[in-house]
């Protein structure tokens, strides 16, 4: 799974890596890490990117960047397309079920 650092370093992409919401992160990092399916581990690496909003900016762009570096380590293809709009729809309605964001993770799959 994916690190603080890993991430840091992923959002450094698009801006600064500077975190602003760390509760959120820690417990996102810790729920993925005691999570036994990586895919309920992805949604709530996004879910705190992109709706609790970790970084200074960059939170979408982050957010897809992860669904897409944890797909290829599962060896999951993603539409990217798909991607961008899953995340752009989790941030606008402020999505926090993880069973829901799973689900339009799910739908991103080619």
């Amino acid at each position: 799974m994916l690190s603080k650092k890993d991430l840091i370093t992923f959002n450094k992409e698009f801006h600064e890596g500077k975190i602003v919401n760390e509760s959120s992160l820690d417990f996102a990092l810790d729920q993925a890490k005691r999570s036994k399916d990586w895919l309920k581990a992805m949604a709530y690496l996004v879910r705190a990117v992109a709706v609790d909003h970790v970084f200074e900016d960059g939170n979408k762009r982050t957010s897809a960047l992860i669904i897409l570096a944890i797909s290829e380590m599962q060896g999951m293809e993603m539409d990217k397309r798909k991607v961008d709009e899953i995340v752009v729809t989790l941030a606008k309605k402020s999505m926090k079920d993880i069973t829901k964001i799973e689900r339009l993770i799910k739908n991103a799959f080619r």
